[in-house]
């Protein structure tokens, strides 16, 4: 696998960095290289060590509005909705959500698969391309687009990979290099729709059209997923409240590798599709992921499968289908992205409303996790502490080092991580050590939308992201290695 498979966690990279709540630097720590102990122990004062990351420069307003980047970086627009065209002819769609970057066909060429977060008869709507459609009643919705481009950001020809679905919000990348798209939705047929909805379908980078279900891996409001290095599990969030949603793991059957066209070889009950339950030390189950704080950095909590009883949600949503403590939930399951020894999945935050969270549990504005395949465990690796001005102030203070509402997510080649901010205020993408400082490293200058789907081109030279509206596709390139490696 490429190297952006690495973990910080896991790898032990981000061992003896002193934790910190996103946005600072790194606290001491006596684990911290460099570091006195401060016990009696140690000789000398104690000193504070020099933080291991080179800190990331401020960012610079773009002088035509759009993108404020850092000095030294820049960016190319390679799609606009309604304004770039398909190769068909047909405007490129809206509402630009997750991003798969694969090794083009020629030399020095990407290719980029982009979810179109829509709903039906969407303005800049997924045309329906022969071949491609999975509902025929959900026109002009969502769907993918393939994208050909190059580290200069030229948009090189786009087609459509998947149309009539619906909501395509964030996806994952597979080891053998398509993607796996998901619906944000648990829509069911009528009203115009032929088909239910709230599927993950695979997308394919040559042309290869499947416009099937994987419906094996369940039937709810998909956010993001990740499949492990045994290509025997796959991870995946759910975007959903009232109950919160929950976080997945499908389990292949036995003998069974995942390999492409998966809607094509599994079987629709094929596997166990299990919710997570968080194990507390008096062997309770957590019931919501906000009880948990900064306080709680880097524990390993075990964590037991609990499997879904109806995958297909026939009669109620699956997480509806567990009474309060049998698993553990969350407010906004969103980006899941894994590597070689785990699966990062971000909560996006918590507020203080009572739909939110229990009534004892404490209000966040972001939680990135990361659960270790080998010891069933997850911990907390950056948290986003409650802050009012970031809820209520377009611009608060020190915007640029005040943060809310991680979503996606994507590894680094390097191990560290980028989120794409969708929050209150100023929308950013970030830079992020877990267990360490987080930076930001774009803003968005042209308005108040998120940004979606940052993922780096194989060679770790482009950053791609998407900002969601007017629908922008934004190829980055500067020094990334020196700052998030």
């Amino acid at each position: 696998m490429p190297a952006s498979r690495r973990s910080l966690i896991a790898g032990g990279a981000a061992a003896g960095v002193g934790i910190a709540i996103a946005g600072n630097m790194p606290a001491l720590a006596e684990s911290t290289p460099g570091a006195t102990a401060r016990n009696g122990r140690g000789s000398g004062a104690g000193t504070y060590a020099p933080t291991p990351y080179e800190v990331f420069p401020p960012l610079v307003d773009d002088p035509d509005g759009i993108l404020a980047l850092a000095e030294g970086f820049s960016y190319t627009i390679i799609t606009r909705a309604g304004v770039s065209k398909l190769d068909s002819g047909e405007l490129t769609p809206g509402a630009h959500d997750g991003n798969a970057v694969f090794a083009g066909r020629r030399r020095g060429t990407y290719t980029v698969i982009q979810n179109h977060e829509l709903g039906r008869n969407a303005t800049y709507g997924v045309p329906h391309v022969e071949g491609t459609v999975y509902d025929p009643g959900a026109t002009a919705a969502g769907g993918c687009t393939v994208i050909t481009t190059n580290a200069r950001g030229e948009n090189l020809g786009e087609f459509v990979g998947i149309s009539g679905t619906l909501t395509n919000c964030a996806g994952g990348p597979t080891p053998w290099g398509t993607w796996l798209t998901c619906e944000e939705t648990e829509t069911r047929s009528g009203n115009g729709y032929q088909k239910d909805h709230g599927y993950v379908f695979e997308v394919f980078p040559d042309g290869r059209k499947l416009p099937l279900p994987i419906k094996a891996f369940g039937r709810y409001a998909h956010e993001a997923l990740a499949i492990d290095e045994d290509r025997r599990h796959v991870y995946l969030s759910e975007d959903a409240s009232g109950p919160n949603g929950l976080f997945y793991r499908w389990k292949a059957p036995r003998g069974y590798k995942l390999g492409p066209g998966i809607a094509e070889d599994l079987a629709d009950d094929a596997g166990e599709l299990g919710a997570m339950a968080i194990i507390l030390p008096d062997g309770s189950i957590l019931p919501d992921v906000a009880y948990l704080t900064s306080t709680q950095l880097n524990r390993p909590f075990p964590v037991r499968w609990i499997p879904v009883p109806d995958r297909d949600a026939r009669e109620v949503s699956t997480r509806k289908q567990f009474a309060t403590g049998e698993v553990t939930r969350g407010k906004k399951f969103e980006g899941v992205w894994g590597t070689d020894e785990g699966v990062y999945v971000v909560n996006s935050y918590a507020g203080e409303d009572s739909s939110d969270l229990p009534a004892d549990a404490v209000p966040h504005d972001g939680m990135v996790w990361f659960y270790n395949y080998k010891n069933e465990t997850i911990q907390l690796v950056t948290y986003f502490p409650h802050n009012d001005e970031a809820w209520e102030n377009d611009r608060p203070a020190y915007d640029d080092l005040v943060f809310d509402g991680p979503d996606n997510v994507t590894v680094t080649p390097w191990g560290s991580l980028v989120l794409a901010e969708d929050g209150s205020g100023s929308s950013h993408v970030l830079g992020s050590f877990p267990g360490g400082p987080t930076y930001a490293i774009a803003r968005n200058q042209l308005n108040d939308s998120e940004f979606c789907g940052p993922a780096f081109s194989p060679d770790g030279k482009v950053l791609f992201v998407n900002m969601q509206s007017p629908g922008l596709t934004l190829a980055i390139t500067g020094p990334w290695e020196r700052y998030l490696g």
